[in-house]
């Protein structure tokens, strides 16, 4: 039997953009940040110290004395703060690093916030649910570039674009731990606001789920938006680690969930990012789709009767080409640095976009005729200012021209192996109109250099120590 959390990649990277995530405190617990269960018992010793008694190694047994019941994050936290203003303040210490927590790593996002903000990048992920107040989730997502769209409040719902037309939506049903309103208490989480009520049925019904460090005992409105799901469209997958809870089973038993056994949240999300991220890799165009668009273009090139379908042809392999490289996420900022190994895996991923229109641009330069140059002339310029202005990394900005750089040897290659001198002649000739820059010639734009090096071992992987190609 193939594995669930496999067929969860499959699913992701076969559906981009039709999972949601749904997410709890569990998320967050490698970041030291404490679940309901822990501030719970963190309440209960400043309790005890409070009323002057030692409540010992489990203060839940002496809570449980005490007062005769078990102790309830929500019903303990409404006893010693009476207000949502009183709870906020009371709380955030819980959320907010000290100075020697953030020096320690602590209370900042996870592996786990780090996986789901490169699927978002990526365009696998456009829905982040989660109950936690915490921003360590906005705090990933800004790190790849990524400026979600917010919800935590009724106004915030009502006002909100649709999911289809938004990058990322972060829904944060329980409220930011900046805002007095989040919701703690059993009679505030019995209920969502109309708005919140009617996105979350929205969710639930269109999109497939993702949960995981979601215990589903507390949150009963949240509970029954899913139960009152009406179709589900696409799989929902429940990872956990141990036994579910009888609210959770109950959830699982009404979604036909998959359940997925994991260790902890990071090593999840990690391994479902690397294995989507396998997929994409192996999903590049095929050869014999390379094939066929070449043998279509040298058929399209042979008669000027044509002229139209091979326009079509060349503008529509740029369109595809232009978005993979959109999708992949080429981080310039907040994205990895430049090493050996990320530079290796940056060029390979844009030669990944361009594998079909590399090789039609050989025999574009190789068989093509004067009527033709116009064409690939301006899917060139296209190539080269798709990318222009903004800040990071230089290496990053630079390596933005290696799809044009790709396109103008194979061009020029092609042409040099039929000694087209007039396309050369033509090709060494063109000047790129740049919006925010000074007009360039594109001999001087698309020099190899950049991926050569001899220092830092920053160069491109067997380019080492050389100083051309």
């Amino acid at each position: 039997m193939i594995a669930p959390i496999h067929s969860l990649a499959f699913s992701i990277q076969a559906n981009r953009g039709v999972y949601a995530v749904l997410v709890g405190s569990g998320i967050s617990h490698a970041a030291k940040i404490p679940t309901g269960w822990a501030i719970t018992l963190d309440l209960v010793r400043k309790l005890a110290k409070v009323v002057g008694e030692d409540c010992g190694a489990k203060p839940e047994d002496w809570y449980r004395e005490k007062y005769g019941c078990d102790p309830d994050y929500s019903e303990l936290l409404d006893a010693v703060a009476k207000t949502s203003a009183e709870r906020q303040q009371l709380l955030r210490t819980y959320w907010e690093p000290t100075e020697e927590e953030r020096d320690e790593g602590a209370k900042q996002p996870t592996a786990a916030h780090r996986a789901i903000a490169q699927l978002v990048s990526k365009g696998f992920i456009k829905v982040i649910v989660t109950t936690n107040f915490d921003r360590l989730m906005e705090t990933a997502l800004a790190d790849v570039g990524i400026v979600p769209t917010i919800l935590s409040t009724a106004d915030q719902v009502h006002g909100a674009l649709p999911l289809i037309h938004t990058q990322c939506c972060l829904f944060k049903v329980h409220g930011d731990y900046l805002d007095t309103r989040i919701l703690n208490t059993p009679e505030e989480l019995s209920a969502y606001p109309v708005e919140f009520d009617r996105l979350l049925d929205r969710i639930f019904d269109e999109f497939g789920l993702i949960v995981c460090g979601w215990s589903a005992d507390w949150d009963e409105a949240l509970r029954r938006a899913i139960t009152r799901a009406p179709s589900r469209r696409f799989t929902t997958y429940w990872a956990m680690r141990g036994e579910p809870s009888a609210s959770a089973q109950q959830l699982i038993d009404h979604r036909g969930a998959q359940v997925i056994s994991i260790k902890d949240a990071d090593s999840f999300f990690v391994s479902v990012q690397e294995q989507v991220a396998s997929l994409e890799e192996f999903s590049r165009p095929h050869p014999l789709s390379t094939e066929a668009a070449v043998a279509s273009l040298k058929r399209y090139m042979s008669e000027s009767k044509y002229r139209i379908q091979l326009s079509d042809l060349v503008f529509s392999e740029l369109e595809r080409t232009i978005e993979a490289i959109d999708a992949s996420g080429f981080a310039v900022q907040g994205g990895p640095v430049p090493t050996g190994e990320t530079i290796t895996e940056r060029v390979r991923a844009y030669e990944a976009a361009c594998a079909t229109l590399a090789p039609m641009a050989v025999q574009a330069g190789h068989w093509g005729e004067a009527a033709h140059t116009p064409i690939w002339l301006r899917v060139l310029s296209a190539l080269a200012t798709l990318h222009e202005g903004g800040s990071g990394y230089v290496f990053w900005l630079e390596l933005q021209q290696y799809p044009a750089a790709l396109l103008f040897y194979a061009l020029g290659i092609g042409a040099a192996l039929s000694e087209r001198l007039d396309f050369l002649s033509d090709l060494f000739g063109v000047t790129v109109a740049r919006e925010h820059k000074e007009d360039k010639a594109a001999v001087k734009m698309f020099a190899a250099a950049c991926l050569l090096s001899n220092s830092g071992g920053k160069g491109l992987e067997g380019m080492q120590e050389r100083f051309s190609p």
